[in-house]
């Protein structure tokens, strides 16, 4: 899940145990947010285990801790040793203890380590699947709100036609409708999904293309192969789990044979750890990284 958004919630979790009354509207122009995220904000707090609260003038509060209870602002800076202690101490309470399941979640809900992500971006995730599935099914147009595209290293806004997902629902298919270009959207750099009362005007224009490893989208693929070290070969199943079922032993060397759609995608990967991938092939391959060095060299 994106940085910015977990230290919303954190923000939010603090300022609803603080002693100043908020509205949802407010909660929502403090954060620059919409109403409708600042209560899928809310939800997840809920969902988290939290008590929450709804009082007149709408106002939610978290529910009031017992006195003997550590202050609610020192709980948010623990570091991440400390989380992860609490976090096997909780593990090894009996499965059987109702009280566990819901420190892990309140512990997945406030501290920025692995377990937090999964849980709250999955929690995101479901929900705007089930919101862009609408939309593929009644044939509308969505905005994605504040997109933080990892190409153009924006944030802003993007109008598309949804049409599909991948299969493991990670992207949505989107026709573009500001360049004209079918595309795929990473559904957790999405901050929020709103549905037009507008039908698509581009569907024959709809095209899914070949996705690579990489999770780059293009029509012409280019095959590779690299000798890989087990450093780089871990590396890349724990960024890219779809390579796994490319990759093969031959003695003490690992190999990656595979097609790119997108050689960017393996260039910034390669380049990452160059010291430990030797490309086999391709030479077209060989002379992309290269240009991309040049390229970016003439910058500096």
């Amino acid at each position: 899940m994106d940085q910015p958004r977990i230290e919303r919630l954190l923000r939010l979790m603090k300022m609803l145990s603080s002693n100043v009354n908020y509205t949802v509207e407010e909660l929502a122009n403090k954060f620059d947010v919409s109403i409708r995220t600042m209560y899928r904000y809310i939800d997840t707090l809920k969902t988290s285990g939290f008590e929450l609260t709804r009082y007149p003038g709408n106002v939610y509060k978290i529910g009031k801790m017992p006195k003997s209870a550590p202050d609610f602002e020192k709980l948010l800076y623990f570091s991440e040793e400390e989380a992860y202690i609490l976090n096997k101490l909780i593990d090894r309470l009996d499965q059987s203890n109702t009280l566990k399941a819901n420190l892990k979640r309140k512990l997945a809900a406030v501290y920025d380590h692995v377990d937090i992500v999964d849980f709250v971006d999955r929690k995101f995730t479901a929900v705007f699947v089930d919101e862009l599935g609408k939309a593929v099914r009644a044939k509308k147009k969505v905005i994605l709100h504040n997109y933080e595209s990892g190409n153009s290293h924006s944030i802003r806004d993007r109008l598309i036609e949804p049409f599909g997902f991948t299969r493991d629902f990670v992207d949505v298919w989107g026709y573009d409708l500001e360049d004209g270009h079918n595309k795929i959207f990473k559904i957790s750099r999405i901050d929020d999904v709103e549905i037009l009362d507008e039908s698509w005007t581009a569907e024959k224009s709809h095209r899914k293309q070949g996705i690579d490893i990489f999770r780059m989208v293009g029509k012409n693929p280019v095959h590779i192969k690299w000798r890989i070290s087990v450093l780089a070969k871990n590396l890349l199943i724990e960024e890219y789990p779809l390579a796994e079922k490319y990759l093969t032993c031959k003695g003490r060397d690992w190999f990656l044979e595979t097609d790119v759609y997108n050689m960017l995608g393996a260039c910034r990967f390669y380049l990452g750890l160059a010291s430990e991938i030797k490309i086999v092939e391709s030479e077209e391959f060989r002379a992309f990284v290269q240009n991309y060095i040049d390229a970016n060299l003439r910058r500096i």
